[in-house]
């Protein structure tokens, strides 16, 4: 019998007998492994959280009790008992179901989440809400995979100390982000995890006390009451505790019995916050997954047999990875550049900086906003800092990026990758606003590269400006290839270039969607018509002479970005055009992301969903010119 046929709920799972769920726990991962291998996507933290999903599950009158997963690419084990195994082929695909939870997917899933210490914040209104509504259910905060090391969740902490309210954090700990955790919240948890002294001396009493009859099990009960004592003498986890939120652990992450045994007590005996400390390894039950946690953390289509990805193999070099060698190429005239990450040192292309100046880079953890003020700091000090962070993630250092840095007009330099559309990873990790809250900010210097050398290029001109702080913008995945060896120059702030002359129409295009631009533009020559494609380059100056000659020259301007339309570079165009003296205002046609949170799916399909694929722009050009 496979167990995971008669499974298809949480109120299915909990007819089980707790012998038949080890069983279970295999199964899952033999086809959570197999499905991935198809799909791709963030294997080794889930495959990490098989058994406690089960057990939280099973311990727990889901989806009455409210299970709030935080980061979520933890959750495909939750996916798969809560109704959704049938569809689990169509993870991450177009149409199909999201590699996170989402509120409108299931209602097992209590909030939609992708980004990193949300969930204590969420849990604490979730468990206050429900007592000011005076209903009666659980509130259990799953947070995992070095989350705990951003600021927010150590706010939701400081703020549920103070409140006497039943909600039960989880802290999922495999010692890993995405990459190998750093800090100090890391160190204070390996002490927990391998300060033996506690419990060797709480075993031997316990055991001595069974040998004493019935006084000795009287005494028992009352070492509950000195247990505290006892901890606050010989372990960390009174740090937790002293927060007014009692420690749990810690506990074997992969042993479901215990795991359930804790849960059903902390229901049963505990009104107040409480902390549950599961040590869980990042990948388990795949070998390949348990040696390499990061290259497994999020991973395209490979060989369940041998652990090999499946891709073709790109001739050109990712945007990251040119990042980082210039990066390091400038660095070594330069000893005064010094590079800051937030957690994802390889996925910004950072390892090789790291590996030839340890002592100048700096991983902050899940900390962005920790990240943005820290490098200005060091650009106080007279270092030019370089931060590397995901679009996405960016969003959330909005107020340092203003209030530390561009108030003083530091220069700091910010490398944003994955901008625009990243694809499978949908709406919480698409790049779709950063050019519009950038934008805002006087005196930054935005630049977008349309391939790989001009992202060397930009870095270079972005190090050497010092009025201020500098962003540039690039895109997930490798660019249309172009020579890396070209001298490094330093561009003029605001100047776009035009790349192909034409006539009546100029599309002007910002950063990676110039590809598309070119496209467009052939498509039209074929039809008789022959637009000029310009190169923005820069978002943030304009050069407003360069773009008063743009816009006399042309009746028709065409804009297009890798950016939500809502304050992007189009509009940044049309104020622009309204402030120059013209004797005729061209007309404008803005194309770029929607005014809505774009779905999962391929880079290509979203594309055409969107009428952003270059069939579909070079017919919105050509009947914006015949109109």
């Amino acid at each position: 019998m496979k167990f995971l046929d008669v499974v298809h709920s949480p109120a299915e799972l909990r007819k089980l007998p707790c012998e038949a769920l080890p069983h279970l726990a295999r199964e899952i991962r033999e086809f959570m492994v197999d499905t991935v291998s198809r799909t791709g996507g963030h294997l080794a933290p889930s495959l990490g959280a098989v058994e406690l999903t089960i057990a939280l599950h099973y311990a727990y009158n889901t989806p009455a009790d409210k299970l709030v997963w935080d980061v979520g690419h933890q959750t495909y084990a939750h996916k798969i008992l809560t109704g959704r195994r049938d569809n689990f082929n169509s993870l991450r695909q177009f149409g199909g179901i999201s590699g996170f939870p989402r509120i409108s997917e299931s209602e097992y899933d209590a909030v939609s989440a992708g980004h990193a210490s949300t969930s204590i914040s969420v849990a604490l209104g979730l468990a206050l809400g429900r007592d000011l509504l005076k209903q009666k259910h659980e509130v259990v905060a799953i947070i995992g995979d070095g989350a705990l090391s951003g600021g927010l969740a150590f706010e939701g902490l400081n703020n549920l100390g103070s409140c006497a309210t039943n909600l039960t954090i989880v802290l999922n700990d495999n010692k890993m982000s995405i990459s190998r955790n750093v800090g100090a919240l890391s160190r204070y948890l390996t002490r927990v995890i391998t300060d033996k002294r506690y419990y060797k001396i709480k075993t031997e009493i316990w055991e001595m006390l069974g040998t004493l009859s019935n006084v000795g099990k009287g005494i028992r009960s009352v070492v509950h009451s000195i247990d505290d004592s006892l901890k606050h003498l010989l372990i960390p986890g009174k740090l937790f505790q002293d927060m007014g939120i009692r420690y749990l652990g810690p506990i074997n992450g992969h042993n479901i019995n215990d795991m359930i045994e804790v849960f059903k007590s902390v229901q049963e005996f505990s009104r107040e916050p409480v902390l549950v400390h599961v040590i869980t390894r990042k990948g388990k039950g795949y070998s390949f997954a348990e040696d390499d946690a990061t290259k497994y953390h999020g991973i395209g289509c490979f060989s369940k047999i041998t652990g090999e990805t499946i891709v073709v193999k790109n001739k050109t070099p990712s945007y990251s990875e040119v990042f980082g060698t210039a990066l390091t190429e400038i660095a070594r005239t330069r000893p005064d550049i010094v590079a800051i990450t937030a957690a994802m040192r390889d996925g910004t292309g950072l390892e090789k900086f790291s590996k030839e100046f340890p002592e100048r880079f700096f991983d902050v953890g899940i900390a962005e906003s920790h990240a943005v003020t820290f490098a200005a700091g060091l650009a106080l000090k007279g270092l030019r800092p370089v931060v590397a962070i995901y679009s996405t993630f960016l969003q959330r250092a909005f107020d340092q990026i203003v209030h530390d840095v561009a108030l003083d007009n530091l220069p700091v330099v910010f490398c944003i990758d994955r901008a625009g559309l990243v694809g499978d990873d949908g709406p919480t990790h698409h790049g779709s606003f950063d050019l519009s809250f950038l934008r805002s900010i006087p005196g930054a210097v935005i630049m977008a590269p349309r391939n790989e050398d001009y992202l060397r290029q930009m870095l270079n001109t972005a190090i050497a400006y010092d009025k201020g702080p500098s962003f540039i913008r690039y895109p997930r995945g490798c660019g249309p290839g172009s020579q890396l060896d070209k001298p490094l120059e330093i561009l003029p702030l605001g100047t776009p270039e035009i790349v192909h002359a034409g006539t009546l129409c100029a599309i002007i295009a910002a950063g990676d969607f110039f590809v598309l631009a070119e496209t467009a533009a052939a498509l039209l020559k074929g039809k008789n018509i022959e637009p000029a494609v310009v190169d923005a380059r820069f978002v943030k100056p304009l050069d407003r002479n360069a773009y008063e000659q743009l816009f006399a020259g042309f009746t028709h301007i065409v804009t297009l970005e890798n950016n939500s339309l809502e304050g992007g570079f189009g509009s940044a165009l049309l104020s622009c055009a309204a402030d120059c003296n013209l004797k005729r205002q061209p007309r404008f046609l803005r194309l770029g992301l929607p005014d809505q949170f774009v779905t999962h799916g391929s880079i290509e399909k979203l594309l055409t969903s969107l009428s952003l694929d270059p069939a579909s722009i070079s017919k919105k050009i050509k009947e914006f010119i015949n109109c």
